[in-house]
């Protein structure tokens, strides 16, 4: 729960509620089958008023393993200059505390729980070690845990609590400080990826400080989606769910495949690529004069495999645009990787690609080209009159030549059936 970059800022004064039911290691409200084995990954952010600004990521990793539960949470800036691992190991059903590790910045940390707490700091700034036997005389729950502790509540309207936290500080004799919740409510989160799900907003009360914490916590499956931490001043740390476990697409993406299909074969594919006469937009009825529009001298043409991967990723964002609810699905991040990309060799659109295996394929580029057009316009009128008037007149026409400029967007697929095949292929705007 204790900020990974800044100290809470003071502004609120605390209330305890010393009659509220007090959440530690083995009450009834804990219910720990909601905690998964899984890696999860939040992005953080700094934010006030509309500004959010990336501060970096943080990666929890659950492990269960005979009645134990591990959590390894990494805290990783936006400029990678250090990474902050804490490893946190308690009782798969109480989450009483077992070990501690953690290796910051500055500090590293090993304790052991017990009857009394042992253990060892070190600082890096000083070079010293510290032995350390601590004793607590209440039960509490790792400050680690606390993110995931919010879903293993009986969450519901009204819902209230106080939370012992233990949190060692090589500066202070305290170590178990008190967290209430305030507020249980309903929420409808908003996911980029996901759409709309109906959650718990829990407003968590820090009452040696006052600082305020919101967790949005999913009512379903008890998924942590946000967590917002008051740092004073009207700023705020909010930490977001990534959904690595979001795959809307059921086809796996195969990088080693991909990559030695573009380079380990015989084959080459060599083409043109332009835009066709009647390419571009029709002004007045009037079509362009060019029969065709080249791609010019060192446009880049990108070809990849075709997979089953690809052609599902199409067909989902296509009816994801449909519905017009979520954020599209982006390629997988390796697919860069089967990207092959040459440039057109000269300014009639040729171009080629070597060491190919058989196998499908995708060709796209896209350039923009001149339209030209011829075009009539009225240049005036002639009347005629005779001695009682006016008796009629015709239009005058003129003609001219105008051009403007348009974008070609061409995608081909192709297939290579045999090894050291030559494919010839026109890339046309189609």
């Amino acid at each position: 729960m204790k900020s990974y970059a800044l100290v809470l800022a003071a502004g609120l004064l605390p209330v305890v509620a010393l009659c509220q039911k007090i959440v530690a290691p083995g009450s009834q409200d804990i219910n720990t089958k909601y905690i998964k084995p899984e890696k999860s990954l939040y992005t953080v952010y700094y934010v006030k008023d509309t500004n959010w600004d990336k501060q970096g990521t943080i990666t929890y990793d659950i492990v269960a393993a005979n009645n134990q539960l591990s959590l390894t949470s990494s805290y990783t800036p936006k400029d990678n200059a250090w990474v902050t691992a804490r490893t946190s190991v308690v009782d798969g059903s109480t989450l009483k505390s077992i070990s501690y590790a953690a290796d910051t910045k500055k500090t590293k940390l090993n304790l052991n729980f017990g009857e009394t707490i042992t253990g060892n700091y070190y600082s890096k700034e000083t070079k010293k070690d510290k032995k350390l036997n601590l004793k607590s005389n209440e039960p509490f729950i790792d400050f680690n845990w606390t993110d995931h502790l919010m879903g293993t509540l009986p969450l519901d309207v009204g819902y209230k609590a106080r939370i012992p936290q233990f949190y060692y500080n090589d500066e202070s004799n305290v170590q178990v400080e008190y967290y209430t919740i305030k507020e249980v409510k309903s929420y409808s989160y908003g996911s980029p990826k996901t759409g709309k799900h109906d959650s718990w907003l829990i407003t968590l009360l820090e009452e040696n400080t006052g600082a305020i914490y919101n967790y949005v916590v999913d009512k379903k499956d008890r998924r942590l989606w946000q967590r917002e931490m008051s740092m004073g001043n009207g700023k705020w740390e909010i930490t977001v769910n990534e959904e690595l476990d979001y795959q809307p697409i059921k086809n796996r993406f195969n990088k080693e495949q991909a990559v030695q299909q573009i380079s380990n074969g015989n084959s080459v594919i060599v083409g043109t690529a332009y835009a066709r006469s009647s390419s571009g937009k029709r002004l007045a009825g009037l079509v362009n004069t060019a029969k065709k529009q080249y791609a010019p001298k060192g446009t880049e043409i990108m070809l990849f495999p075709n997979s089953a991967y690809y052609e599902e990723w199409l067909e989902v964002n296509k009816k994801i645009r449909k519905q017009k609810k979520v954020a599209e699905v982006p390629l997988d991040p390796d697919f860069g990787h089967s990207i092959k990309r040459t440039k057109t060799y000269d300014d009639e659109g040729h171009f080629e690609f070597a060491e190919l295996m058989p196998g499908n394929y995708i060709i796209m580029t896209s350039f923009d080209f001149s339209n030209s057009y011829n075009y009539s316009y009225v240049s005036g009128y002639t009347n005629y009159y005779n001695y009682w008037g006016y008796t009629g007149s015709t239009t005058n026409y003129g003609t001219g030549r105008s051009s403007y400029i348009d974008k070609a967007n061409i995608e081909k697929r192709i297939s290579i059936d045999k090894d050291g095949e030559k494919k010839e292929v026109n890339l046309k705007e189609m």
